[in-house]
């Protein structure tokens, strides 16, 4: 496995280039969420297999689940939702329902349509992790973004504005 200090998430951003450089500001604008966006998910990974003992993408299906006020979602909306090949999304849900996180129904009216719903066990485990994964995500955030991007990104995460970069 790579050293984490040859992850490119690891390492301090790139200085902007004299005068912009050749990208529209839209497209730096994205570069730069890219890069807090993979922060983020490597501060996650660990997170996440500690705490919930799921991978990654998995971590990802409970969370779109969880965001559900009442029932499940089907598999396809899933699936598009998270831009994932529904066979790639039938062996996610598959290990989720192994470890008793998920139930799988078929959809009334529609043999083909498979629905998901989060158990109470998973419910559980998410409201337990979610302070750490909370923390998890503001703290990786806080590296990742300058004072002026933090404050355009403070409302819509509470907390991420009280974070100092990381020195």
């Amino acid at each position: 496995m790579a050293d984490s200090a040859d992850h490119p998430a690891d390492l301090p951003p790139c200085p902007p280039a004299p005068g912009g450089g050749l990208l529209p500001p839209e497209l730096r604008a994205w570069m730069r969420l890219l890069a807090a966006t993979g922060a983020v998910e490597q501060r996650l990974r660990s997170v996440v297999k500690e705490r919930l003992d799921v991978s990654h993408d998995e971590f990802l299906v409970l969370c779109l689940l969880a965001e559900q006020p009442e029932g499940g979602l089907r598999m396809t909306r899933i699936a598009e939702l998270l831009g994932r090949p529904k066979t790639r999304l039938t062996y996610q849900i598959a290990c989720l329902q192994r470890g008793g996180l998920v139930t799988r129904r078929t959809v009334c009216g529609d043999r083909r349509g498979v629905e998901v719903d989060l158990t109470a066990k998973a419910r559980g485990q998410l409201q337990e992790a979610s302070a750490a994964l909370a923390t998890a995500v503001t703290e990786a955030l806080a590296t990742r973004v300058g004072p002026a991007e933090r404050e355009a990104v403070a409302g819509l995460l509470p907390g991420l504005g009280d974070k100092a970069p990381a020195e």
